[in-house]
């Protein structure tokens, strides 16, 4: 009897400290865009940990024009949400990192769902582009967002505002 007890106690605790293990980290990055990489400034979050169940999580998410011409300058035109290849994750700004519970997890997927399969022409340079993304998901997770005018195309700079507005982020502007 007391070995079996023993066993359920050892047993209950590596269950416990897998479960307080699991956690998923969500960061805010932005990429300050190059004419020689090709790329425009932009904003997007990356996950990464393991939920409750164990499952694992890797991923990121951004949203964009689906086609980069002129026609953004004139309105909606149509969207994707993307994924950033690795290369790119190293070359960005990671302005904070939040843990994340499941339950935030999940908005944000349904989010990314939403904003994905949006009908038509959803992607808007000035007002619904990657901040605009990036900054629905802060609200997930309890950030207070703002979109200044002078920053809706100042993805780093709006990213510094959105620490500045939530000091209990303790994250640095970055130059």
């Amino acid at each position: 009897m007391v070995r079996t007890l023993r066993n359920f106690i050892v047993l209950f605790a590596l269950a416990w400290s897998s479960m307080a293990a699991a956690a998923v980290e969500i960061t805010f990055h932005s990429f300050n865009g190059s004419v020689f990489a090709g790329r425009y400034p932009h904003t997007f979050v990356s996950m990464t940990g393991t939920l409750e169940d164990g499952t694992t999580v890797k991923e990121n998410f951004g949203f964009s024009a689906k086609r980069a011409t002129p026609a953004v300058l004139r309105g909606p035109v149509e969207h994707i949400v993307m994924t950033e290849k690795e290369k790119w994750l190293t070359k960005t700004n990671r302005h904070f990192t939040l843990q994340m519970t499941d339950a935030q997890y999940r908005k944000v997927k349904k989010l990314v769902s939403e904003w994905r399969n949006a009908p038509g022409k959803f992607y808007d340079l000035d007002t619904r582009n990657c901040i605009h993304f990036v900054g629905e998901i802060g609200r997930i997770l309890g950030l207070t967002i703002e979109y200044p005018d002078d920053m809706l195309r100042r993805p780093k700079k709006w990213l510094n505002h959105i620490s500045a507005l939530n000091p209990k982020l303790g994250a640095a502007a970055i130059d």
